[in-house]
């Protein structure tokens, strides 16, 4: 009995996905609940598990193509063998890069469809090829390696015409000098895409503060064991302390917190606070629901749980919707200064940076401080710059000055 394997179904702000990687070909045994293939959206990578127990059957869909919500990718044949499972995979697609892998012989080398193609356009020998993929598995890269190789050695043919451009990652060596050509992923082009729609569309302008940590460093520091051993684990970071700040003055300044939409202005009586999160796969900005409602804790926490599941490559699509404004740390990396670009349909996002000891002007004396300084960039059709203004300022006071946050002063 076949199953269909389907894309996930997408929500209404995905508009299809891509298929990135199969880590199961067809002839191979899968179980229930086990990966077999991740499809790439715009947003985040979602996995794709077997339904049941079997061997795979034939692949519908090839890494690199487009897939739909609920469109078929391939299928399981439930209590199949490797044997039949490849028979049926042959005729699947004619000529076609999945059905290339499902004819190879037992003692062909185990590789993903896009690599055999590429190989074949490279006139590479799989043999020869070393594996570094999952089981031994040959991925496009092994195959990108291998042509260079070829290409580079000294008793190479001549070169023969090049072929027409694919959407396999290409490398070129001249001499010590290389250059890689790889496909934009489709979150680094979604990134791209709404990064010049923010600055075409909005009236953005930034402001700059700054603001002397000494005192949220020095609660810190003589709280954060205790703070530590009261929440089972989680640590004291200074990002909560500016959500808590930034949600109380996105209270006070409501403006910074709304929306444009076509001719209205939306207010939102929550603060869904999206925290920048930078992945192997480029920068991602998860949100913290009813942020305004968190304790330090929970804030933490949440900031945590985020960070692994961006490591892990575990993000869900409900883990990125939404948001009305943006908080985001180039300090993490050592930047002084920065104008961070405004997260569309939002308003406002908020730029932190490094700490750094600087001489101060305290009371009349000279005193060295720990010293951040803070962007706001902002959306101009929205809000007035003394909006803007007063509103880092409310951030600068509420970090210099911590009690505030408690006595809601």
């Amino acid at each position: 009995m076949a199953i269909e394997i389907k894309a996930p179904t997408f929500p209404e702000s995905v508009a299809d996905g891509t298929v990135a990687t199969w880590h199961k070909q067809p002839g191979d045994a899968v179980k229930r609940d086990e990966l077999i293939v991740d499809i790439e959206t715009d947003k985040v990578v979602l996995e794709v598990l077997a339904t049941a127990d079997g061997v795979l059957g034939p692949i519908v869909k090839g890494e690199g193509d487009t897939v739909l919500s609920d469109e078929l990718l391939g299928s399981i044949v439930e209590g199949g063998t490797a044997a039949a499972a490849s028979a049926a995979a042959a005729p699947a697609a004619g000529g076609a890069a999945p059905a290339a892998a499902a004819d190879a012989g037992e003692d062909d080398p185990i590789a993903a469809p896009a690599a055999r193609k590429l190989a074949e356009e490279g006139g590479i020998d799989l043999a020869t090829v070393a594996g570094t993929g999952k089981g031994g598995r040959i991925t496009k890269e092994d195959v990108v390696a291998a042509v260079a190789n070829k290409k580079s050695a000294p008793a190479a043919a001549p070169a023969a015409k090049p072929a027409a451009a694919a959407a396999a990652p290409v490398l070129t060596a001249t001499g010590d000098r290389t250059e890689k050509r790889v496909p934009m992923t489709r979150l680094r082009a979604k990134i791209a895409e709404r990064l010049v729609e923010a600055q075409s569309n909005m009236a953005m302008l930034t402001t700059f503060n700054e603001v002397d940590m000494t005192e949220v460093m020095a609660l810190r520091s003589k709280y954060k064991d205790l703070f530590e051993k009261s929440h089972n684990g989680v640590r004291l970071g200074f990002m909560s302390f500016f959500v808590k700040a930034a949600t109380e003055a996105l209270k006070r300044y409501p403006a910074v917190n709304a929306s444009i939409d076509g001719t209205d202005i939306v207010y939102h009586g929550f603060a869904d606070v999206g925290v920048a999160v930078s992945s192997d796969r480029g920068l991602v900005v998860p949100v913290l629901r009813n942020a305004e409602q968190m304790s330090l804790a929970e804030i933490e926490n949440g900031i945590a749980t985020f960070g692994k599941k961006a490591r892990d490559g575990k993000l869900g699509i409900e883990d990125m919707t939404g948001g009305t404004f943006t908080i985001t740390n180039g300090g993490t990396f050592g930047s002084m200064m920065s104008t961070p670009i405004v997260n569309p349909p939002q308003a406002a996002i908020l730029g932190m940076h490094n700490i750094i000891q600087r001489p101060m002007a305290v009371n009349g004396q000279v005193a060295i401080r720990p010293m951040m300084y803070l962007a706001l960039s902002y959306d101009h059709r929205l809000i007035d710059g003394k909006e803007a203004v007063t509103f880092l300022v409310t951030i600068k006071n509420l970090l210099e000055d911590p009690a505030r946050l408690l006595l809601d002063i």
